[in-house]
């Protein structure tokens, strides 16, 4: 019966459209045999639309074998979705690239500021085949009361960063920017697979709460999210936006991978038109087909030939009005018979003849030498003159022009900031060479250099320079560069030859602070007697800029990283990064909150005041960590001891602070470790107002390394006498500086701080 109803249905439709479906169906059919394979035979090789490419599979015989390439079809949707863990696959792509959608964290509020509800995004791929990429994401940070601290792990070890974001009314929202005000961001490291983004606030929205009651946190692809001034409501109606993961095969090199064997199924480039190749960002290895194939190289026989021949808009490209003939990985386009040459675009052409072909290469040889010649020689000087015209352009906008005629001004000296050449440089780098790379964050890389009279030095080139600033970056510039301290890492000189300025410093060759005091092997050479030493002098540094200096200086990043050391202990304080030039009729300046966490100064954080009693509390940290050789953060203590202020001083309530303090130094030395501890409660008091100045801790700390305890506790007149003494040396200390000087930069990175600064608040009450 249905025989008949479809004979009578094809004898009511008009024979060309009868051909023309027939012809359609075999021409689909040849198509479909003639696609690359793209998963195993017999396997699923999609699900819901989203394509399932091998080495990825449903089934333990249909993916590579391991964990992390096990994907899953959930056929309860309608369509069916595909999942990676808990996460919706929208696409793989062969080229190394997994696309997810991930959920958007966030954490809201009642206007009383109580919490409404929470929502923790965390990320945590199987190993290292699978990495959150670093190149396609970034975090994102949304609303007007928001900090966002992002933890994880990368290559085994624990990595810190995370932004805040603030605005106080509406109209503080700037469309399209995410800078801080209402929307931060921040770039991701390489290799991380597990990633927690935690969102705190500082008063819980309460101040907000008209128009924003919620932050949100997540990882996204850079394109997915743009900030705009609807983005604080509209994000409660988004629950998912995509994220790129990046996949790779087994964590080997190319080389040692093929090692195994092609066949074998540890080396995953099976077909025999494959390469091995390896990725620009992330380990392991992948594979791609060769030039003039495509398919799949996982497969044993899934690279097949392109036949370009069969692209006219190519071929008319390639081969004009030649014949084109395909050829396995590539294709010709011969000459017609009785013509010499090749007929390829950009080839000999085809020429009639031997012949010709003699007579025009007899003719033109003479020629065509000289013109190469010639085109090398105006290549060259081409060359030199962009070159020097780009090194002249650099020098104008970097302010090279504006420092010479300061200089002019002023009587120059020997000691004066020196301008050296990007030619110097790059000879004193072996042209920046990797090799000479000795520090790098995310203000930019510092390098091991040898001036050509084998002076070692290290020389600072930053990422980024703004270029608004530049009047400002040669003021202060020439200011630190006359700072005559011998305890302050030296500025050399300058270049400004280069896209961004170079900075050369004296080169510090043992490190930081913070790599001696935390480290067990190398604290034991750091006795009490050295701890104190090395805590009088940083003082002494910062007296000296906050009460000494030719303009006021405020540090604003005190901390352990940016304290040197050279090979007798002595401190040099660097990374003047961050600092700010105070000017005399000024006490305090208004700035966006900028350091380190766990040395910012809460009453800074809160009011966006800078005063010198902020560097006042970071050195108070400082002392903190001498004592007891703990870090600022420690994140892998209980939650009572993470931040090292805040359990110090309860334990210094209690007065059992001796539990805390480091072993190696106790010894007969409790009465001045107990006086450093008093020292350092005055500099962590939260109201600046009640922290000592610097210039009397630094008196504070040489009074004790001088007279081994305080001059106004001894009784009688020679202690009367003795504190006179004191107080006249204390004060020629501070006032001098201590002996010959030092140079240094506001607009650079200690170049040993520079590896792991982050800018990052305390958090507030709202978490």
């Amino acid at each position: 019966m249905a025989r008949r109803r479809f004979d009578s249905v094809l004898q009511t439709l008009p024979p060309l459209i009868i051909l023309s479906v027939i012809f359609f169906f075999f021409i689909k059919q040849a198509l479909s045999q003639n696609l690359p394979a793209i998963a195993k035979p017999g396997c699923a090789a999609a699900c819901g639309g989203v394509s399932i490419p091998y080495p990825f599979g449903t089934t333990e015989n249909c993916h590579y074998p391991h964990r992390s390439f096990k994907v899953i079809c959930n056929e309860t949707f309608s369509p069916p979705q595909l999942f990676l863990l808990n996460m919706p696959i929208v696409n793989i792509n062969l080229d190394g690239e997994l696309t997810v959608k991930k959920l958007i964290g966030h954490v809201c509020y009642h206007r009383n500021g109580s919490r409404a509800s929470i929502l923790e995004t965390r990320t945590t791929l199987p190993d290292a085949h699978l990495t959150i990429s670093n190149t396609a994401n970034t975090v994102t940070i949304v609303g007007c009361d928001a900090i966002g601290i992002v933890s994880g792990q990368r290559l085994g070890r624990s990595y810190l960063t995370g932004c805040m974001t603030t605005c106080y009314t509406r109209e503080d929202l700037m469309e399209g920017s995410c800078t801080g005000s209402g929307c931060c961001q921040t770039s991701i490291p390489q290799n991380v697979r597990n990633m927690d983004i935690d969102l705190g606030s500082f008063s819980n929205y309460v101040n907000v709460s008209d128009f924003n009651d919620c932050g949100y946190a997540f990882v996204a692809e850079q394109n997915a999210f743009n900030f705009s001034y609807q983005s604080l409501t509209d994000l409660k109606n988004v629950t998912r936006l995509p994220m790129v993961i990046d996949w790779a095969m087994e964590n080997l090199t190319c080389a040692d991978a093929a090692k195994t064997g092609t066949g074998n199924v540890t080396y995953a480039c099976l077909s025999s038109n494959s390469a091995c190749v390896e990725p620009i960002h992330g380990n392991g290895y992948r594979c791609s087909c060769l030039e003039g194939y495509q398919g799949n190289p996982y497969l044993v026989d899934g690279c097949s030939d392109i036949d370009e021949c069969k692209d006219p808009v190519l071929m008319k490209k390639m081969c004009g009005n030649y014949e084109c003939v395909n050829n396995e990985g590539g294709f010709e386009c011969p000459c017609p018979k009785g013509y010499r040459g090749d007929g390829k675009t950009g080839g000999e052409g085809c020429r009639r003849g031997e012949s010709l072909i003699l007579r025009i290469v007899a003719g033109s040889a003479l020629g065509v030498i000289v013109l190469l010649l010639s085109a090398c020689v105006l290549y060259l000087e081409l060359k030199r003159r962009r070159s020097n015209k780009a090194k002249e352009e650099y020098f104008h906008r970097n302010g090279g022009v504006m420092l010479l005629e300061k200089l002019d001004r002023r009587e120059r000296s020997p000691d004066m900031v020196k301008i050296f050449t990007s030619t110097e440089l790059q000879k004193a780098t072996n042209d920046f060479n990797n090799d000479m790379i000795i520090g790098q964050g995310g203000f930019g890389t510092v390098y091991k250099g040898l001036l050509h009279d084998n002076t070692t030095v290290a020389i600072k080139k930053s990422k980024r320079v703004d270029p608004n600033q530049t009047e400002q970056f040669i003021n202060e510039v020439l200011v630190l560069s006359q700072i005559n301290h011998r305890n302050v890492v030296r500025l050399l000189g300058c270049c400004f030859e280069t896209e961004v300025p170079l900075l050369v410093y004296e080169f510090v060759d043992n490190g930081t602070l913070s790599s001696h005091v935390h480290n067990q092997d190398k604290a034991r050479y750091l006795n009490w007697e050295t701890r104190l030493r090395i805590a009088a002098e940083t003082a002494s540094v910062l007296s000296y800029l906050h009460s000494a200096a030719a303009t006021p200086i405020i540090h604003r990043d005190v901390k352990s990283d940016n304290i040197l050391l050279d090979h007798t202990f002595t401190a040099k304080v660097a990374d003047f990064g961050a600092s700010r030039l105070v000017p005399i009729d000024h006490t305090q300046l208004s700035t966006m909150v900028q350091g380190t966490f766990g040395y910012l100064d809460p009453e800074y954080m809160q009011t966006n005041q800078l005063t010198e009693k902020s560097d006042v509390y970071s050195f108070g940290v400082v002392l903190l960590e001498l004592l007891t050789g703990r870090g600022a953060i420690s994140f892998d203590k209980p939650e009572v001891e993470k931040n090292l202020s805040y359990f110090f001083l309860s334990l210094l309530k209690q007065d059992r602070i001796l539990e805390v303090v480091d072993d190696s130094i106790v010894g007969d030395n409790y009465e001045q470790i107990m006086e450093v501890a008093k020292l350092a409660k005055g500099c962590l008091n939260v109201k600046g107002e009640d922290r000592p100045s610097m210039k009397e801790v630094a008196m504070e700390l040489e009074g004790l390394r001088l007279g081994g305890k305080h001059a106004w506790a001894r009784s009688g007149e020679d202690g009367e006498e003795t504190e006179s003494l004191l107080r006249d040396r204390l004060n020629e200390f501070v006032v001098n500086g201590g002996g010959d000087g030092g140079y240094s930069t506001s607009t650079a990175v200690g170049y040993d701080s520079i590896r792991d600064q982050v800018v990052l608040p305390i958090l507030g009450g709202g978490r």
